[in-house]
């Protein structure tokens, strides 16, 4: 079977239980039953919307996003999930600085859990620019499951992959 691409970095052992899960038809129907909760945020204002009600919940003091939105054009083979930027422009004799947010379009069919592990992922960037451990301290304040549902997308996007 070929390798597991969105598993790499785990151990053989596990990569091997999800090869006979994808092997045996249970992967997708595990991922349905653990995760059969849906979201409703299906267009960019939306999605603005859900992401500015978990940054007022956590981040209240970190600087206002300007957009947030789906992005078909993030390629999740490159490992782009999302991404935040932010664009400095000069206005006047001050330099303004505006923040985005863009999530790759998979997650407008994924389930909510996913949607929200990943607006908890490129909001945590707000405050913390780098994956150290003060970054997902705050990732796991956010959400306290993000390292299983970080595994679980894995899962999600290798299912995906399989053409599940």
């Amino acid at each position: 079977m070929s390798a597991l691409k969105y598993l790499a970095g785990y151990p053989e052992t596990l990569q091997q239980q999800v090869r006979e899960l994808i092997a045996g038809g249970r992967l997708g129907p595990w991922l349905e039953r653990r995760y059969a909760e849906l979201h409703t945020v299906r267009n960019d204002r939306q999605l603005y919307d859900y992401t500015q009600g978990l940054k007022e919940r956590y981040l209240r003091q970190s600087a206002p996003l300007s957009k947030v939105l789906y992005d078909g054009k993030l390629q999740v083979l490159k490992h782009a999930l999302g991404t935040h930027t932010t664009v400095s422009r000069v206005q006047g004799s001050r330099l303004k600085a505006s923040r985005e947010i863009r999530i790759a379009s998979v997650f407008r069919d994924a389930p909510a859990p996913f949607l929200k592990m990943i607006v908890v992922h490129e909001l945590a960037h707000l405050k913390e620019s780098d994956h150290n451990k003060a970054f997902y301290q705050l990732c796991t304040h956010m959400e306290a499951d993000y390292h299983q549902l970080e595994f679980d997308l894995r899962l999600y996007l290798t299912h995906l992959d399989c053409g599940g």
